[in-house]
């Protein structure tokens, strides 16, 4: 069996029928790392729906790329015996994902490359059974915050057999604490891995009720330790009277580009608390300028709230479970505070806006990155619906948090934020011919990401963006839908950027993380039309984009 990359160059056929004939890229059967039936029920199904022969071709070879190409290995978990070395295996599952074209697992990458079969995803015992791999995600997950809960890529488990991968940064790279590389690929704190982590555990536990997993093997003390670990960030730079505090994680990198290290002896630029968790890097892998970085803020305190869900479920038989609810309700609540006292700002054109990035001193980075989660993306973590409690049962903390939101209308906000973040108020806002797209710093200014256009679109359904339900809507998402399918060079698959003026120059060619978020897309394109009863040959999947 070819490996993907190795597949893309033969392009097999045959070739979508539309102008753009798109190669079919998906390895044979044979070849494919995990095959779900259901996915292939579900292909087969949108054949009769997509009318257009190259964006049909383009779900086809996008939407089960991860599960064709990047679930490396999966197997369960050993145990060995301290006094005789004596390994054993137990019953607990482990799933090993790359991102694709980078051999380590990001935390964030592949929580966002397996959420995107949610959908998909109901109970079973099976180990085939895609509810088996999202299990093993999950103890991977749990494993790998346990051993180091400010990293955020990963190597493959022992049992796999699979060596590690060489990290070329490990030696010009100084995070503190230090890793072992030969557990770890690489170590940069950012907060959206640990809401990853507890985005898929949310989720998992929504679809399926399978409370009892969670309380079996680690999970609830890789929680303990991604809120520990988050709470002790919270920490500013200064204490009361003027002494420089210690940080619980420090990075300085040797390199030739500033967004690979951070200032200040690796402490980064000043902060002063105000509830908010700090991070080093943003979830493009980029430096913050501003460490209170909002976006991700916000999806870690709406992952501890819906995951506090499942930790109260075992709390009546888990002591420490009952302590960490409150402790991740509690966390949430400063976040959110912080978030409706700090990362609110006024902006001359578009009123009042969410900030990238604030500093709790006034300062505030007014721009947007492609890499989810983004201020772009923020309905799609539903961060405005709280866990219902009643009154009574709530602390300061939350009464606080609720009270500095209600000093603003959030909806207006994201709907402002979203005029400025699609505008070329944006600083990193790619406009060209080619695609018009949110870009960021880790490719640079002029390159748009494809998974920016589609998030353009999936929150396009969501009432918190605003946009009518009907013939505006069909404008907004099929404007982003088209900058996709126009932007793939003719390969037939999402790459990670492309610039603004040239669909011939982008960057990975295998990149599950844009190519799963595109599938979602359609999906979601689908339901909702057949929800208001587009009749077929009408609607934008019932329609030829050939013109």
């Amino acid at each position: 069996c070819l490996n993907f990359e190795a597949l893309q160059q033969q392009a097999p056929g045959p070739r979508s029928k539309g102008r753009r004939k798109f190669p079919y890229v998906r390895p044979p059967p044979e070849c494919r790392k995990f095959k779900l039936p259901a996915m292939e029920a579900l292909i087969e199904r949108m054949q009769s729906v997509i009318e257009d022969p190259d964006l049909f071709r383009l779900f086809e070879n996008s939407y089960p790329n991860t599960l064709d190409t990047m679930v490396k290995w999966r197997g369960y978990a050993n145990i060995t015996d301290e006094e005789t070395g004596e390994g054993t295996i137990t019953d607990e599952e482990l799933t090993y994902v790359i991102t694709g074209d980078i051999d380590a697992m990001w935390l964030r990458d592949s929580a966002s490359q397996i959420y995107s079969y949610v959908s998909l995803l109901e109970p079973s015992t099976d180990p085939d059974s895609l509810a088996s791999l999202w299990r093993g995600l999950i103890n991977s997950h749990s494993r790998y915050v346990v051993i180091s809960p400010y990293c955020h890529s990963f190597q493959p488990p022992p049992e796999s057999g699979i060596p590690p991968t060489v990290n070329g940064a490990y030696h010009n790279n100084h995070p503190n604490p230090s890793y072992n590389p030969k557990l770890v690929f690489d170590c940069k704190w950012e907060l959206d891995s640990l809401a990853s982590f507890l985005q898929i555990s949310a989720a998992y536990y929504e679809r399926t009720g399978d409370l009892a997993f969670f309380g079996k093997y680690s999970w609830v003390k890789a929680v303990q330790a991604a809120v520990d670990a988050a709470a002790a960030m919270r920490l500013g730079t200064y204490d009361k009277d003027g002494h420089v505090e210690p940080s619980a994680w420090t990075f300085t990198g040797y390199t030739n580009r500033g967004s690979e290290t951070l200032t200040n002896d690796g402490l980064g630029n000043p902060v002063k608390e105000n509830g908010m968790v700090r991070s080093g890097f943003r979830p493009s892998d980029d430096a913050c300028i501003f460490q209170l970085l909002t976006p991700s803020n916000m999806m870690f305190a709406a992952y501890l709230e819906q995951a506090s869900v499942i930790m109260e479920g075992l709390s009546a038989e888990n002591l420490q479970a009952a302590n960490l609810t409150g402790e991740m309700r509690q966390l949430a609540a400063t976040v959110r505070h912080g978030v409706a006292l700090d990362a609110v700002v006024s902006h001359r054109d578009f009123g009042e806006i969410f900030a990238y990035e604030v500093d709790g001193y006034g300062g505030a980075n007014l721009m947007d990155d492609a890499n989810v989660p983004s201020l772009l993306a923020l309905p799609l973590w539903n961060y405005t619906h709280h866990v219902s409690k009643s009154a009574s049962s709530k602390t300061e903390a939350e009464l606080q948090a609720e009270e500095a939101e209600g000093k603003h209308d959030f909806a207006r906000v994201y709907q402002n934020t979203r005029k400025f973040v699609l505008s070329m108020a944006n600083p990193y806002y790619a406009k060209g011919p080619a695609l018009s797209a949110v870009g960021g710093p880790h490719l640079g200014p002029g390159k748009g990401w494809p998974m920016a256009a589609t998030v353009a679109a999936l929150t396009a359904f969501e009432d918190l963006a605003g946009v009518p339900a009907g013939k505006e809507r069909d404008e907004v998402v099929g404007e982003q839908l088209r900058m996709v399918l126009d932007s793939t060079a003719g390969t037939g698959v999402i790459h990670e950027t492309v610039d603004a003026w040239s669909e011939f120059a982008w960057t990975r060619s295998w990149f599950g993380w844009a190519n799963g978020l595109f599938g979602e897309l359609i999906l979601k394109i689908a339901q909702d039309e057949e929800a208001r009863g587009v009749k077929k040959g009408d609607g934008l999947l019932g329609r030829l984009w050939q013109d």
